[in-house]
């Protein structure tokens, strides 16, 4: 995206005029003067540079890019940029090769593009200057020859692969991904129902809107390490990107994540910007910084995909089911980022909230000429969610059914396995929803409200982590380590990242809580790669469970060193002590017993330092099919809402009420947070259902309509209404003292039960997200009172993996394919 110059056309200042006089000078002293080096200009000299105070010492990048969809690079020309006083390198991507992504069947990203651009904000080329106002200037000035090739838009055209791949590497041209598998005979279950429910829904794209944007600054160390400081979720993921794109050994990379003023999801891929200023660090010797945008961050944000659904669920008369087809389309955007696993994860949790014997999933991810969709917070699991809940609601009309009752009827049991071989454990739905519906007053309003206002449920559920890691390997997906120190203090040292959720103190809590310790005697040394253990990130809402474990078995392995030494001190055996109130007791005789840090200090006598680790790696889980690693964790989080809305018929304009939530949390580890997270996930689930997406202008396809804050609507305090927060506690054992996940789960059920409200409210269907004005009138002024999509499209599924149910006798194993001659796979392989 290039931008007009202002209107100095570049005129040198006398501010610009004394950093040049002090460069030139610098360049003088050292006898060094600007050269290009693999694709970039670049000073030599740079350390000198650094080391020299009367220079700035801190670079600033911008990054060039394109302002077309899709077309291949014919040339790009930096010499202007390269000649401005104040810039200090320039670089393209033939200075780094290597591609690089989040997952490994989807490397398909480079730093900066090569040979061609996918979308309006792929990066070309950077710049590193002495100022922001330097920087931006030369990369104004830097020129792309562009060949124009022909874009796709929409999922359904990128089916019909008539135009050349956006990559070469997908199932099928532009088809990323191709997914289909059976779970018993759905055909015979449909065919069984005494009613069947066939609906098409869709589910618009959406931005996360962190308050902070991505910012990433980077610095070559004197001993020629590398340390980078990311607002990222994922420093164990971006220090192998990392390590990788620059070729340089693992061990001489160091990623530091700061402290995100919000993620969402949109932190956890490695991303262009921390590779560029790495490697401009690297190549000048002098810190870089980058800040993108808000601009840049709505095209490079891997937002929520917007998806195209349509269910077809067979029900008995009681409103049980007996089948379900679930399909999807996924718009995936310009690259992979987490998208095979965002094509799973839209069929995957479907069978987990109610009993569903049979299930099929047929998923399609296109790519487009679009910024990538990724994870947002319930990553690929909200679009489908609001499918099935809008769907049952829908169901309960036709059979006569109380919505809730019908749902409290058909949840699927604690401690199961599903049809699709998810190992349920504890379950908390039932009271959740029992909750929401005697405190809203279910039952005295629900069709009985005035016109115009409504009350609509909706439940969920979300994992507490991925049963896998994205490497799939036999380490742990989480380490802690705990010192104890002779003064009583206790340091725990953890990769994880806190990025609003509390993951910080859940470290804190659950080391002070095992040794009995005050909460402010725990210093805490957090997701620095060169100094903490790994923890693959925060995302999958699995910190609180992965790293609580291993926080829990690293404090419990420190405890017992201390109660062996304190046990010969006082002469009794170690399973009578008691670690609680900074102290160290006997439970028969609370009143014998020495303080913390004296027991600590008989331990570090008889045994040396006190330091232990400890680490967590899931359960197996019973799927053994292709693709069952997403979709399992150790434990299921759930959550039910009710929503009271008033519907304006001359206007369509939604204001909603009154929330009342109710989520199964296993074990509150700090209230307080937990409702923070429950309510946030409240306000960010009011925003995708009213207001929130990313549209783009018509007459410019693949150029966002809104890409600021001031155009982007999301909810304000005045949207925000009064939130009844009901925490279910059902301890599960998989859980850290029973916790399970709240940062995702809550946000769920918000969409489906406004879609609800709205429908009790005016009678209309809005089978769209977001329920916008616009869509509420268009839907009282049809005829079928429903505004949605109508028609899904042929995926062009040509195989279908099937695989026996539990109830089946099956062992979650899929048959395997017939073998092909191999004459067949040697004209396989040439073709």
């Amino acid at each position: 995206m290039t931008a007009p110059k202002d209107e100095s056309n570049g005129a040198p200042t006398p501010e610009r005029e004394g950093l040049e006089q002090q460069l030139q000078e610098g360049l003088r002293l050292i006898g060094k003067s600007p050269r290009k080096v693999d694709g970039m200009a670049k000073c030599t000299g740079e350390t000198m540079f650094a080391d020299d105070l009367s220079l700035p010492r801190m670079l600033i990048c911008k990054i060039h890019r394109s302002h077309v969809a899709h077309a291949r690079i014919k040339s790009i020309d930096t010499s202007a940029a390269e000649a401005m006083p104040g810039v200090v390198a320039v670089l393209t991507g033939e200075s780094m090769p290597n591609s690089f992504g989040i997952l490994p069947v989807s490397q398909d990203e480079h730093a900066l593009c090569i040979d061609k651009v996918r979308f309006v904000g792929d990066p070309v080329a950077a710049v590193a200057a002495v100022d922001e106002d330097v920087a931006f200037e030369a990369m104004n000035a830097i020129r792309v020859e562009y060949e124009p090739l022909d874009p796709v838009f929409s999922p359904a055209k990128a089916i019909d692969n008539d135009v050349e791949p956006i990559h070469d590497y997908g199932d099928d041209g532009n088809v990323h991904k191709r997914v289909s598998m059976q779970f018993g005979d759905v055909d015979q279950a449909l065919a069984d129902a005494d009613e069947v429910a066939e609906d098409v829904f869709y589910y618009e794209g959406n931005t996360h809107l962190p308050m902070e944007q991505h910012a990433t600054l980077a610095v070559r160390e004197a001993d020629g390490r590398l340390t980078v400081w990311s607002s990222t979720q994922t420093p164990h993921y971006l220090h192998r990107a990392m390590s990788k794109v620059l070729e340089m050994p693992p061990s001489r990379v160091r990623i530091v994540a700061c402290p995100n003023g919000g993620g969402f999801g949109g932190k956890s891929d490695p991303f262009n910007h921390e590779i560029v200023v790495a490697k401009l660090a690297m190549l000048t010797g002098r810190p870089v910084k980058v800040t993108l945008t808000r601009e840049e961050v709505f095209y490079c944000h891997r937002g929520r995909h917007a998806v195209l659904m349509r269910a077809r669920t067979g029900f008995k008369k009681d409103g049980s089911i007996t089948g379900m087809h679930f399909e999807s389309l996924l718009d995936g955007g310009a690259y992979g980022s987490y998208g095979v696993a965002s094509t799973y994860y839209t069929g995957a949790l479907q069978t987990v909230t109610y009993q569903v014997p049979t299930y099929r999933f047929d998923g399609v991810r296109s790519f487009t000429n679009k910024p990538p969709g990724g994870p947002k917070r319930g990553h690929g699991t909200p679009q489908p969610r609001f499918a099935v809940e809008v769907q049952l609601d829908k169901m309960a009309e036709r059979l006569g059914l109380d919505p809730a009752e019908m749902r409290l009827k058909t949840l699927q049991p604690p401690y199961s396995n599903t049809a699709n071989w998810l190992a349920i454990g504890s379950m908390g739905l039932g009271p959740c929803i029992e909750k929401v519906v005697e405190g809203s007053g279910w039952k005295d309003k629900h069709r009985k409200l005035p016109r115009g206002k409504g009350i609509g449920i909706a439940c969920s559920s979300y994992i507490c982590g991925a049963g896998l890691p994205i490497y799939w390997n036999a380490m742990p997906h989480s380490g802690v380590t705990v010192q104890l120190d002779r003064g009583g203090g206790v340091a725990a040292f953890c990769g994880a990242t806190d990025i609003g959720q509390g993951s910080d103190t859940v470290l804190a809590t659950c080391v002070a809580e095992i040794l009995g310790v005050d909460l402010e005697d725990v210093r805490i040394v957090v997701a620095d790669t060169a100094i903490t253990p790994v923890d693959l990130g925060s995302y999958s809402s699995r910190v609180t469970l992965m790293m609580g474990n291993a926080a829990i078995q690293a404090a419990e392995r420190a405890r017992e060193v201390v109660a062996k030494a304190v046990s010969k001190h006082m002469g009794i055996p170690a399973v009578r002590l008691r670690f609680a109130d900074n102290r160290i007791f006997d439970v028969q005789d609370p009143e014998q017993g020495i303080t913390f840090a004296e027991g600590v200090a008989l331990g570090e006598a008889r045994f040396g330092t006190i330091a232990a680790a400890g680490s967590y790696s899931p359960p197996r889980t019973p799927g053994k099919y292709r693709g069952a690693g997403v979709g399992p964790s150790p434990a299921y989080s759930y959550s039910a809402a009710v929503v009271e809305v008033d519907v304006d018929e001359e206007t369509g304009e939604i204001e909603v009420e009154k929330i009342w939530i109710g989520h199964d949390i296993g074990q509150s580890i700090n209230e307080m947070l937990v409702i923070g997270q429950v309510e946030g996930g409240v306000y960010m689930g009011l925003g995708e259902a009213l207001m929130e997406e990313m549209a783009y202008r018509p007459n410019r396809f693949g150029v966002h309509k809104i890409p600021s804050m001031l155009e982007y609507k999301s909810p304000t305090t005045k949207e925000m209404p009064p939130v009844v927060t009901y925490l279910v506690e059902d301890p599960d054992p998989n859980g850290p003292f029973g916790a399970k996940e709240v940062g995702q789960g809550p946000l769920l059920p918000v969409m489906p039960a406004i879609a609800n409200a709205v429908y009790d409210a005016v009678g209309v269907r809005v089978d769209e997200v977001p329920l916008s004005p616009e869509k509420v009138l268009k839907a009282i002024e049809s005829k079928d009172k429903r505004y949605g999509p109508k028609r899904f499209p042929d995926l062009r599924i040509t195989e279908t993996m099937r695989v026996k149910t539990e109830a089946e006798g099956g062992d979650g194993t899929a048959p395997r394919p017939p073998r092909k001659p191999k004459s067949e796979k040697k004209e396989v392989a040439s073709s």
